[in-house]
Parts: structure tokens; sequence; C-alpha cells
């Protein structure tokens, strides 16, 4: 709620405060008649009874209608306006401030829901941002609904003050019509009790010539003192119904009584309330939002710290040990010499073999060279040229 708004709703609770400690007077029942008046009273009796004129039709007809002249201008100004037109856009207004509240969906503030299939498919997401542009959309709802409910409260305010005077001067009325009830009947009583009796006398007393005008002029005062009657009945009719519609005045105006202090305490407790819960929720949600960020990177350490652990037990497993090996391993060594040893030993056995088998084929090249002598020799004795000629390609020892 802006300042301002909440400067004016304190502001119309002092007026809220004044209108509702007045209390209305309550009308009186009884009528009471001229005999039974006092001074006062009586005086304004016999005021409104010299207002009718037995021998004019239309003092009677019109007799005490000029007292509700001033309260039907009152009354056909704003009645229909204060129940047909006032009450329903400031019902209408609260009813919005609480569907405004209740659209306002917190579970929007979680940002790590599941997302549904419509969200998914429009490529929604539920990023904080959007949730803080919700809450400022809400917030503008709010002051632009308390805004409407002050100009309501100003209206049913005055509305309310309308129907007080109202009410005073229906009740003035109420009892105006008491006077004029009492002045007819009053009236009444003299017309019965002197005015007819004494027509009657004259019309028993006059001339035989004459009866017949003086009978139609007794007729007449009775014929008026009828009309006479039946508008005090018609008046008591209309002082019953307005009877009646104090009390309809009356429950207006606590209507309208009630909707002000509801206003009222919507503006000055209910809104602020809410603006706070709603403030409450996005610092909640930005704590989480901190907190689970606290908890990614609390997990990211420890995930960091172990991995780095382990890869500095392995690293160092292998730095040892390679640490700790020779230069050449005493397998390899130990294979190594074998293989030279064998290598040795076959490089004897190969040249022993080898000698073994020059020696060898010296003998047979001796010996085939001296099986080659023994042929040639015996060529050449069978002297038959073929020694000769073998004789000439053999070596001489």
């Amino acid at each position: 709620m802006s300042d301002t708004v909440r400067q004016k709703a304190e502001h119309a609770k002092s007026l809220v405060d004044e209108v509702t400690s007045i209390t209305l007077p309550e009308p009186e029942g009884e009528i009471v008649p001229l005999e039974q008046a006092d001074a006062p009273v009586s005086a304004e009796i016999r005021a409104r009874m010299d207002e009718i004129d037995i021998s004019d039709t239309g003092s009677i007809v019109n007799f005490g209608s000029g007292a509700q002249a001033e309260l039907q201008e009152i009354s056909q100004a704003m009645l229909q306006d204060v129940r047909n037109k006032d009450v329903g856009p400031a019902g209408d207004s609260l009813r919005g401030i609480v569907t405004t509240i209740r659209g306002f969906s917190v579970n929007e503030l979680d940002v790590r829901r599941e997302r549904s299939f419509w969200e998914k498919l429009m490529g929604r997401a539920a990023p904080f941002a959007k949730f803080t542009a919700r809450y400022e959309e809400v917030q503008s709802q709010i002051d632009r609904i308390t805004d409407d409910l002050l100009a309501h409260e100003h209206t049913l305010l005055k509305d309310i003050k309308s129907l007080d005077l109202l009410y005073d001067r229906t009740l003035k009325f109420y009892d105006e019509l008491a006077l004029y009830i009492a002045a007819g009947e009053a009236r009444i009583a003299e017309l019965d009790a002197q005015d007819i009796p004494a027509k009657e006398a004259e019309v028993d007393a006059a001339p035989e010539s004459d009866q017949v005008m003086k009978a139609q002029e007794l007729r007449d005062l009775r014929a008026a003192r009828d009309d006479l009657e039946r508008r005090v009945h018609d008046l008591k009719l209309t002082r019953q119904v307005t009877m009646q519609s104090l009390p309809s005045i009356r429950l207006v105006q606590e209507n309208d009584k009630s909707l002000v202090t509801k206003i009222n305490s919507t503006l000055v407790n209910t809104v602020p309330l809410w603006e706070t819960q709603l403030a409450q929720a996005v610092t909640i949600q930005r704590s989480t939002e901190a907190a689970a960020a606290v908890r990614d990177a609390n997990d990211l350490t420890n995930e960091l710290l172990t991995a780095n652990a382990a890869n500095l037990r392995e690293s160092n497993k292998m730095v040892r040990q390679e640490m700790e090996r020779g230069v050449f391993d005493i397998e390899a060594v130990k294979k190594a010499n074998a293989d030279l040893i064998g290598t040795i030993e076959d490089s004897l056995r190969i040249a022993d073999e080898g000698k073994a088998r020059r020696a060898s084929a010296e003998e047979d090249l001796k010996t085939m060279e001296a099986e080659l002598r023994e042929t040639l020799a015996a060529a050449r004795a069978r002297r038959d040229g073929v020694g000769d000629t073998a004789s000439a390609a053999a070596p001489r020892s």
C-alpha cells in the first residue's frame, strides 16, 4: 500500500468512528389528543386545525400533505442510489481484492517443481524473476483496488450522513403526522359535538321554503366530516408506513456502517497484513534459493574433497611405488642374465659344434683326397690315356 493510500485510510478511520458513534432517537408511538396535550403541543395542534376549511374540499384532501414535501426531496434523491448503486461496487471491490490474493499461488515460488506438459510444450519455466513479476502485478492490483475502496468508503460515509438527515426528517414527519392526526380528530370531534348538531337545529328551525337548502348544507357538512375522517385515517396509515420506514432507514444505514467499517479494517489492517505475507513469501523464497546455492556449493566442495583425496591416494601410491623401485627390476636383470648366459652357452656350443664339423670335414676331405689319388694312380697304371688326362687335372701333393 502506498503512503498516500495509507494516509487516506487512516484519515477515513476517524470519519468512520465519527459516523458510527451517532445514536439516532427512537420515535414515540402514541398520539397525544388535544385535551391531553401540554400548552406548546396544544398550540401546534390548534394551528393545524386552522388549516381545515370544511367548506373547501381541497383543504381537506391536502390536509397534512405539506409536511411531506421536504421529506420527499431527500428520500427520492438518495435512497434508490444508496441501495442499488453504491453498496454493490464496494462489495465487488472487496471480493476483487480477495480474488486477487487467492490467485497469487505461492507454489509458483518453487523453481525446482516439475513443469507441466503445457509448460514444457510452450517452453515455460518457473524462474524466480517470473514470480517477482507476478508479485509486482498483484501489488499493483491491490493498490488499484484499495483506491476504489477508498472512493466507495467516502461515498458510503456521505450516504450515512445523508441517511442521518433522512432519518431525522422522517422522524419529524412522523411527529408532524401525529399533530395533524390529533388536529383532524379534534376537528371531527368539534363537528360531531358542535357544528353538525347546530346545523341540524338550523334545519329544524328553518321555514319550509328554506329547509331543502338547509338540509343540503347539513348533508355537505356531514360529507365534509366524512372526508376529513377518511383523510385522518389515511394520515394514520401514512404514519404507520412512516414508522416502518424508520427502521428500514436504520437498517440500510447500519449495513453501510458495517461495510464502511469492513472496508476501513481491510485497508488499515488486512491489506498491510497481506502485503507483509507476500513480502515474506518472496523473502523466504530468496532465502531458500540462497540456502540451496550454499548447499550446492557445500556439496560440490565435499565432492571435490572426496575426489581429490581419492586421486591423491592413487597418485601417492603410484609415486611411492615408482620411488621404491630400482633402476632395473631384479626380475628383468635375472632374465637378462639368464638370457646372456644362454646366449654365451649357445655361442660356445655352436662354436664347438662348428669346430667338430670342421674337424670331421677335414677328415672327410683327407679321405676323399686319398681316395681320389688312389683312383688316379690306378688310372695311370692302366695307361689307357685316361689317366694321363686325369692326372694332369689332379693336384700334386
